[in-house]
């Protein structure tokens, strides 16, 4: 039978009361500052919607006040503009040509075999 020293090699013993708090601490921080994101994020649609109702019913057309354009429809619309901004550049084949160059002289070709000496282990 296992001992529970051997499932969990680690030593606790080595952490400090200090180092526990900061470490609850640091990671309380964190997962209330990602709860506060999604709380904001998730509340400013329905603020903005919200004031395009005000707004509407203020202009006089309160059937629009109900009526908001789906998201369907506005990813629909998004990718017809994008079709179309693609379609005013060139259109580019895909196609790399590589030539093979020759490689020119350089003295820092040479040194390296000053500097390196392969006959040394054959001695």
């Amino acid at each position: 039978m296992l001992s529970f020293d051997q499932l969990l090699p680690v030593d606790f013993s080595a952490i400090t009361r200090d180092q526990m708090i900061l470490a609850i601490f640091g990671y309380m921080t964190v997962i209330c500052s990602l709860f506060l994101f999604f709380m904001v994020f998730s509340l400013i649609p329905a603020f903005r919607q919200r004031k395009l109702r005000k707004k509407f019913e203020e202009e006089g057309m309160p059937e629009m006040s109900n009526r908001m354009v789906p998201g369907e429809v506005s990813a629909a619309i998004a990718l017809a503009v994008s079709l179309y901004l693609e379609e005013l550049h060139d259109q580019e084949t895909s196609v790399l040509t590589i030539k093979k160059v020759g490689k020119t002289y350089s003295p820092w070709n040479s040194k390296i075999y000053n500097v390196i000496n392969f006959n040394q282990g054959k001695r």
